[in-house]
């Protein structure tokens, strides 16, 4: 990975953020954390809304942290969930991460209660016809 920072340290944001994220309606807790070039963590979790279409994704609320910093550039992003194999981002935020990088490694990392699991993928498998508009 490019950068000074490692994967490791990525899930280890990840994990963090992910306890305190927000799911009252669904109970599934999700954190996401997104490395950028000039090496700074950018980290989300999931925040639900009793109206669902308002509820914000952890990918998303990270980018959204990585854009109010002035940053565009992330390289890397980790994403734990529960379960045995880690979840993977939805549709929307695998285009929103394409806005601002078209292929990036990403770990997806499952909590169980006697253990974890990592899944290595890329943006670029997860969404292989990713689009951007023209830009004026």
């Amino acid at each position: 990975m490019k950068g000074t920072v490692s994967m490791a340290q990525l899930i280890a944001a990840a994990r963090e953020v992910r306890r305190r994220a927000y799911a009252p309606y669904s109970k599934y807790f999700v954190g996401a954390a997104i490395a950028t070039k000039t090496g700074r963590i950018f980290a989300g979790c999931n925040v639900e809304n009793a109206s669902f279409g308002a509820t914000i994704c952890a990918e998303r609320n990270a980018i959204g942290q990585m854009v109010a910093a002035g940053e565009r550039q992330p390289i890397a992003c980790a994403v734990v969930t529960a379960g045995p194999r880690g979840g993977s981002p939805c549709g929307i935020c695998r285009q929103v991460l394409w806005e601002f990088a078209s292929d990036m490694p990403i770990a997806l990392v499952g909590e169980g209660p006697r253990a974890i699991s990592r899944r290595d993928t890329s943006l670029k498998k997860l969404l292989p016809d990713g689009f951007r508009l023209k830009r004026g």
